[in-house]
């Protein structure tokens, strides 16, 4: 391979179905061949997966298709080397799509797998080769599969590295032709799961280095376009801003850097936060501050009732800092907010996004008296990941903060953030809680880190993702889902709810394929 410094595009497709991926990485070798494209290097991952090479056939599979199917593994036949292979969530599968400018196919096996084993030695890991079979083992068990496919020298297909994903899978097949053969991963190797998207920047450097490509990083640089979104609307920030500094007022879209202020400030919404600017938690996926208990401001709910009026709204959106200081949690202060709303504002419906109170069914009961319209309570991502996303929070509490408004005959609504390392099982197990906690409104949107000091984001889940996601929640029983990349909680909050209406409603995705 040439020592020449190149340039390469780094892509992150999330997780996408394999047909997709392959036709994909079609279409991308096609123009790469036509110099119509660039080298680039695609990192993603794929649903529970089995996928037949060339030199593989139905001897390669411990169960028949529709047994496999069955369980929810999908089989395809690929045109890349090798006989089977197991995929699952959690398993790093890399595709170079880059032109061979010396033509020599075994130098560019040799030199992806060094890339490969250089990941594993950053582990402490030591990877050695079996002579005539493609891929990498530790010990005895097999740890990366590779296959690749290459049409007028441009290479598509390339490596599965596993780092967390499921072991078990590999027992729907033969690895490698070999009965009885060990599968291991990164993760089981080292007794502990590992963050995927620090993986991927090791695999990135480390492929870079070996292909004396320069190197790039997924990130910020590297969101997929679909998150890169641009508003001209200074004039309706400047106006926003100029009247919630009047009434001595703040909203979460500004505190929470929301993609989507500008667009929201131009339609005159917005959503106030009450109760100061600085939480007294620090969950390490929101951007409020940290800070010192702040005293109540006792003009708050009728300032607020005032700019709301201003703007006429039809729909109000209110939410706070979580103040874990106050005897009450400020329960009293979103109860003076909405009646103050109420009073100056008859003709509006009235939605609270509240922290969970510590659980203290007095501060509920002291909001629901109040009736909002629409009672939401994140529970933002799922059990498993609470300890490292939210410490100070606990799941089954607020699974029993919503319950208990859904107990007072009030629309309850919750939200959660896809992209920090969840599963697909995990989610679907998070969507069947809220159900059960009587919870009829949800939002599913993409986690951004505020900043690196935040939780990183694991993977940027695609558009065609969170719609199967949204639809997949209109079955299970949600009466209005909003599911898209730039989702947030209150997104459009005014034309999601709908008063009386019953179960299954309008899609409503996001800014980028609005239907609602």
């Amino acid at each position: 391979m040439s020592t020449e410094t190149k340039h390469i595009k780094v892509e992150d497709w999330g997780r996408m179905d394999y047909e997709t991926a392959m036709r994909r990485q079609t279409e991308l070798v096609a123009r790469r061949v036509e110099d119509a494209e660039p080298d680039r290097l695609v990192i993603v991952e794929h649903p529970p997966t089995v996928t037949i090479g060339k030199t593989g056939g139905p001897a390669d599979l411990c169960l028949d298709r529709q047994a496999l199917e069955s369980r929810g593994v999908s089989v395809v036949e690929s045109n890349r080397g090798g006989m089977a292979t197991y995929h699952a969530p959690g398993q790093l599968v890399v595709y170079p799509i880059i032109k061979l400018v010396e033509r020599d196919l075994h130098l560019y096996v040799d030199m992806l797998l060094e890339a490969t084993a250089g990941v594993l030695r950053g582990y402490g890991l030591e990877p050695r080769r079996d002579s005539g079979q493609p891929g990498l083992w530790v010990g005895g068990s097999k740890i990366a599969s590779l296959g690749v496919a290459a049409h007028k020298w441009v290479v598509s297909h390339g490596v599965a590295l596993n780092v967390n994903n499921d072991i078990d899978g590999f027992s729907l097949i033969v690895p490698c032709g070999r009965p009885g053969q060990a599968v291991t991963s990164i993760s089981r190797e080292l007794g502990q799961e590992l963050r995927l998207a620090e993986v991927k920047q090791r695999f990135i450097e480390q492929f870079c280095k070996s292909f004396g490509f320069e190197r790039h990083k997924l990130t910020p640089g590297g969101k997929p376009p679909w998150l890169k979104k641009t508003y001209q609307g200074s004039a309706a920030i400047e106006d926003m801003e100029s009247r919630l500094n009047r009434l001595h007022l703040a909203t979460v879209c500004q505190s929470a850097h929301c993609p989507n202020l500008g667009e929201c400030f131009n339609r005159g919404t917005a959503t106030f936060m009450i109760m100061g600017e600085r939480c007294t938690r620090n969950c390490r996926f929101c951007a409020v501050p940290h800070g010192p208990k702040q005293g109540l401001d006792p003009d708050e709910p009728m300032n607020l009732a005032q700019a709301a009026a201003e703007l006429n709204l039809r729909h109000v959106v209110v939410t706070s800092v979580t103040r874990d200081d106050l005897p009450d949690g400020g329960a009293a202060h979103f109860a003076a907010v909405i009646g103050a709303l109420r009073q100056k504002l008859p003709q509006a419906s009235v939605e609270v996004l509240v922290p969970d109170f510590q659980g203290s069914s007095e501060a509920l009961e002291t909001v629901c008296h109040a009736r909002p319209d629409v009672f939401n309570h994140n529970v933002e991502t799922v059990p498993r990941l609470y300890k490292s996303v939210r410490p100070q929070a606990d799941y089954r509490q607020s699974l029993g903060v919503l319950s208990f408004a859904a107990g007072w005959g009030l629309t309850a609504k919750s939200g959660i953030m896809l992209g920090l390392g969840e599963r697909d099982e995990e989610i679907r197990q998070v969507l069947a809680d809220l159900l059960d906690a009587g919870c009829s409104y949800l939002t599913l949107g993409q986690y951004l880190a505020p900043s690196d000091k935040h939780a990183p984001v694991e993977r940027f889940v695609t558009p065609e993702e969170f719609d199967s996601w949204g639809e997949e929640a209109r079955r299970m029983g949600f009466a209005e889902v909003a599911s898209g990349p730039l989702v947030r909680s209150s997104y459009l909050a005014d034309r999601m709810y709908r008063p009386g209406k019953p179960l299954h409603g309008e899609k409503c995705h996001g800014p980028q394929t609005l239907h609602c």
